[in-house]
């Protein structure tokens, strides 16, 4: 198992080389309130003085330190690359050899050897105010360094700044919440061991490690309590209850150190003198716990805790680094290879651009949309949805009433009154009913060019990633297209427009269905006349017994004439008979002349005729059935050319607009895109392509490296 801390370690390396997050490693991470003696904690663990020291807020930025043991014998070599499995299993394999037992790395600094732990502790101290600022400031960017030697057991531990509740300096009024924050960050990651640092002089049940330590892990599972600065207890006090766990049970554990005072620390007291006075202490105070507490216990048991943390980590790791590896793999497949051929990547481009527009179209697209109609479905929507809808709500005589239709008759006789209902009428009426059909159809010709107009947008988003790596490309080709739709638009317009120019050049009433309804509307004229006709002539026999001889004489005299003209009520337009308003007229005029000036003058009578029938008057029943034919006539005609308008405006979107540009396209953007002269400019890749490209490439190769690495571990190790 002692195999497994360097192997985490590695794992962290290769991550750190891409600077991500992505993997949660298992690592201990060291919390505390400002001054409890983290960073003194962290040098008795190393042996070896490498921290920045003194009074408030020391550690500004988290510390990442990894320990890794080596052997003496092999502790004057390094330089090389200690990722790599042989440097691990012989180190002589390294490239260069340094006269020194123990040494460090910083990531930020790559390759340079430290020998000098002042040296380190500086370049702690200038790399923090490089980023901190150098006025009390903190930052969440952490610090990097990795320490070799034979004194140390393979650990890896983060150092965080201290919890504080007062802001100094230039801290920001809510220096304790990012302190809480950039905490909660590095303690919440559930593979992480917590070190939680307590001063044995204050009351643990004030903690704020703890208590923070509760929040993320209230199991206690993962946490560690370390007691500090036993020296300083007021006299009379002892930490036995505390180190017992009688106040404030610990589950992984509570162990005492004691660290070097600020004084030993001016005075260049070393750790290791440091040690041993720290174990004389707990044998004099704590006799019964000294084998449990000190700071080489602790080291011991941290090694233990993180081993067998790691133990029960890994196989989740495994899986999500193979997760990872295969999502990156994806990725990077999307952001496609270097350009390297750019005339054939063009033209393969375009042609495949061409395809899935077509396919779209057709129905038979690789990305079949789910969320709404999208391409051919949502054209054939329009066609038989929309279209069909709104033609059907069309009223075949809508904005026409009966006092229209009864102008227009009167219009269409001139100056003679009218024997036959004017076929005229009909054909004015019927036309103006007709033109009603040109603005739907004209708008379902404009939907289904704006639905060719968002099938680019498809195929760019859904169809042809790779075009999303050739912005100026993609310009192009949706530049192209929408000229070519632009080109068809008018044309279709023209067509659909000619479609009802058509239906309005000849009125067809010899047209089979349109024969069929008039031989029914004269079937009913005809029922209609005789019923008429024997209400007439029961009025006349009545009137023949009522009135004298004389009189009945010259009133059949009339009726008598309309009887002559009955054989023209065969036809559609058959003469119609005279109603008894006629009839009553007929009366007024046998009248003597002292009725005369009752009648209008010449103007008035002029007048009457400009002037419309007054909707309030009772139409005569000759009116009346005037009006019903024609309306019955114009309804069925309308509903013969809207059937005809409502197959062929599909008909003629589909040839002129839809499949002109399906067989068109490519053509037009091989003609238009595929010149020498554009090649370079149009193959330009987004300027954050290639990055993306490189860091894809980047996280792939060190996931591939890290399963490398933790493949590399048999299951023996483990136990």
């Amino acid at each position: 198992m002692e195999a497994l801390i360097p192997v985490i370690n590695k794992l962290q390396d290769v991550f750190n080389t891409v600077g991500a997050d992505i993997i949660q490693l298992p690592q201990i991470v060291v919390v505390g309130t400002q001054s409890s003696g983290k960073s003194s904690v962290l040098e008795s663990l190393v042996g070896r003085d490498l921290l920045p020291r003194g009074t408030g807020v020391v550690t500004r930025r988290p510390l990442i330190l990894q320990l890794v043991h080596v052997s003496p014998e092999d502790g004057r070599k390094t330089a090389g690359d200690e990722n790599d499995p042989a440097t691990w299993k012989n180190p002589r394999h390294l490239s260069k050899e340094i006269d020194a037992e123990e040494w460090g790395k910083f990531l930020h600094t790559k390759n340079k050897i430290y020998t000098d732990f002042d040296e380190i502790r500086q370049e702690i101290e200038n790399e923090t105010e490089r980023i901190s600022g150098n006025n009390k400031g903190i930052s969440p960017e952490p610090i990097h360094l990795k320490i070799f030697s034979s004194n140390v057991v393979n650990l890896t531990l983060v150092d965080l700044p201290g919890m504080t509740k007062v802001p100094v300096g230039d801290q920001p009024k809510d220096i304790e919440l990012q302190i809480r924050e950039l905490i909660l960050q590095f303690i919440s990651n559930p593979n992480s061991i917590i070190l939680a640092v307590t001063a044995a002089n204050t009351d643990m049940a004030t903690s704020e490690a703890l208590k923070i330590a509760r929040e993320v892990d209230p199991d206690g599972r993962r946490t560690l309590a370390v007691i500090t600065k036993l020296d300083l207890m007021d006299a009379g006090t002892d930490a036995m209850d505390v180190l017992m766990g009688r106040v404030i049970p610990v589950k992984l554990g509570i162990i005492g150190v004691v660290n070097r005072s600020q004084l030993d620390i001016n005075n260049k007291k070393s750790v290791a003198d440091s040690i041993r006075d720290e174990y004389g202490f707990l044998q004099k105070k704590y006799p019964s716990l000294a084998n449990r507490n000190g700071t080489k216990y602790l080291a011991r048991t941290l090694n233990r805790l993180l081993m067998h943390h790691i133990r029960d980590c890994l196989p989740e790791l495994k899986t999500r680094i193979n997760v990872l590896a295969a999502q990156y793999q994806s990725l990077l497949n999307s952001y496609g290879e270097p350009v390297e051929d750019k005339s054939a990547t063009l033209l393969q481009l375009i042609t495949k651009f061409a395809t899935e527009y077509c396919n779209t179209i057709e129905g038979t697209a690789k990305y079949i949309e789910t969320s709404e109609l999208c391409g051919g479905a949502r054209i054939c929507y329009i066609f038989h949805e929309t279209f069909g809808r709104t033609l059907e709500s069309v009223d075949p005589l809508g904005g026409l009433n009966t006092i229209d239709i009864l102008t227009a008759i009167r219009n269409a006789t001139g100056p003679r009154p009218a024997l036959f209902v004017p076929e005229v009428s009909f054909e004015l009426l019927v036309k103006r009913q007709i033109k009603r059909l040109e603005e739907p159809s004209l708008r379902c010709v404009e939907l289904v060019h704006e639905e060719m107009q968002r099938i680019i947008q498809h195929c760019s988003n859904y169809s042809t990633q790779e075009l999303l790596r050739f912005p100026k490309l993609h310009d192009a080709i949706v530049e192209v297209v929408t000229c070519l739709l632009r080109r068809r638009l008018p044309v279709t317009n023209e067509m659909v427009h000619n479609l009802v120019a058509i239906e309005l050049a000849y009125i067809n009433t010899k047209h089979p269905d349109f024969a069929d309804a008039c031989g029914l509307m004269n079937n009913n004229i005809e029922d209609i006349e005789i019923f008429e006709e024997t209400k007439h002539e029961q009025r006349r026999n009545r009137l023949a017994r009522e009135l004298p001889s004389a009189v009945t004489r010259d009133k059949a005299a009339p009726g008598g004439g309309d009887m002559s003209q009955e054989p023209g009520t065969g036809n559609w337009r058959g003469m119609l008979k005279t109603s008894k308003a006629e009839e009553v007229s007929a009366e007024e005029k046998s009248k003597p002349p002292a009725a005369l000036p009752a009648s209008p003058q010449k103007g008035h009578a002029v007048n009457l005729l400009d002037v419309p029938v007054p909707v309030a008057r009772k139409l005569s029943a000759r009116e009346q059935r005037d009006c019903e034919v024609i309306e019955r006539l114009i309804k069925s005609y309308f509903l013969i050319v809207r059937k005809n308008i409502q197959d062929s405006v599909p008909k003629a979107v589909m040839h002129f607009l839809v499949n002109h540009v399906k067989d068109t396209l490519q053509s037009e953007l091989v003609g238009q895109l595929y010149k020498s002269l554009l090649l370079d400019d149009l193959l330009t890749e987004s300027e954050d392509m290639a990055q993306r490209r490189k860091e894809a490439a980047d996280m792939l190769k060190a996931l591939q490296r890290a399963s490398q690495i933790i493949a590399e571990i048999r299951e023996t190790h483990l136990w």
